[in-house]
């Protein structure tokens, strides 16, 4: 599942107690705020939900192009990453039960190559 920013919005409105139009414009602003801090080369870090930044990464003069094996030169640039917090590290490393054992992605996909392996054995 997607989480919005409109849904994000509206759980804020629920939660505070405001306006959706308030809790749009305040999440909004928020995400806006970040994007430039991040744009600036800047690190954000939320306690308890993780970190945010910008690292530089190192120029490849001899990279291949693995679908032609072309040897192509990758220059020097900038890349976002997202390291996660604590709590949302211990959420994630819990082991699950069997009834979360799959996700609701996990189990169509199961279910089609379920029906495709099905179509391949009767013929």
């Amino acid at each position: 599942m997607t989480t919005t920013k409109k849904d994000l919005a509206l759980r804020v409105a629920d939660e505070v107690g405001v306006k959706k139009q308030l809790a749009y414009e305040v999440v909004d602003s928020l995400f806006n705020a970040m994007r430039d801090s991040l744009i600036r080369g800047d690190r954000i870090e939320i306690r308890g939900f993780g970190v945010l930044g910008v690292k530089n990464t190192k120029p490849k003069p001899a990279a291949r192009n693995p679908r032609t094996g072309e040897i192509v030169y990758v220059p020097a640039r900038k890349k976002s990453y997202f390291k996660a917090g604590v709590l949302i590290k211990e959420e994630l490393h819990k082991p699950r039960s069997p009834d979360e054992a799959q996700s609701p992605e996990e189990e169509k996909s199961d279910a089609a190559e379920g029906a495709g392996s099905q179509e391949r054995e009767s013929a």
